[in-house]
């Protein structure tokens, strides 16, 4: 007997596509981010019981049929994984990035953290999601060749930023400084000080970030 909790994101995806809906429209529809409804179907996220009540009316089924133990869809563990990819000009500011959370706590593991995939070639995991919007503590991974933003022009916006790198090697540029974080090497840095990140090498670079006081003013 399979898991149902194993299989909803799969379950989800095919009864979507099925429905002829796109993941973007569903995202509109539910008024969630497309990147949340990615980590649901990609079983990296669990969806609370009152989002699976919004997607089963959307979708037209009964909320227990995402549910059901035996499920007769076929699921393919090589189907190709839909990674809705953004641009950072996006985002003003990180905090921006994230769906709102009402936590007081948050414990997260790897097989569950949200991920957004930036078409510079850059990834953002959070690490912990709680209600405080102006903090963002998240695992970053720049590809080889990747940096800040596609057009590599600096970024800035409110708040203090502070990285610590596990692995490989990125060029730093704040101001007019540039630095060559590797694994061990910290910063940290006035986010209004125009910024922006390249990964140079061709190995990978990971790091931890931690960026306070980043909501925007409107």
């Amino acid at each position: 007997m399979r898991d149902p909790v194993q299989y909803l994101g799969p379950r989800l995806k095919e009864i979507r596509l099925k429905a002829g809906l796109s993941l973007r429209e569903v995202a509109r529809q539910l008024n969630v981010s497309p990147s949340f409804v990615s980590q649901i179907e990609n079983g990296k996220s669990q969806p609370s019981v009152a989002t699976l009540y919004s997607f089963a009316r959307l979708l037209g089924v009964p909320v227990d049929v995402l549910f059901e133990s035996h499920w007769n869809g076929q699921v393919s563990t090589d189907t190709e994984v839909e990674v809705e990819q953004v641009s950072r000009n996006n985002f003003e500011t990180p905090s921006d990035a994230w769906d709102e959370s009402r936590a007081r706590i948050s414990a997260v593991n790897p097989s569950n953290r949200s991920l957004i995939t930036m078409d510079s070639g850059v990834q953002w995991e959070r690490l912990a999601a709680t209600s405080e919007k102006s903090v963002n503590f998240m695992e970053i991974i720049y590809e080889p060749g990747a940096q800040s933003n596609g057009s590599g022009e600096p970024l800035l916006h409110d708040g203090f930023e502070y990285g610590y790198a596990l692995e490989g090697e990125i060029e730093a540029t704040i101001g007019d400084l540039v630095l060559t974080l590797s694994k061990g090497h910290s910063i940290g840095f006035d986010s209004s000080i125009p910024h922006k990140f390249r990964n140079k090498g061709t190995m990978p670079f990971r790091g931890i970030w931690f960026v306070h006081g980043c909501t925007a003013t409107k």
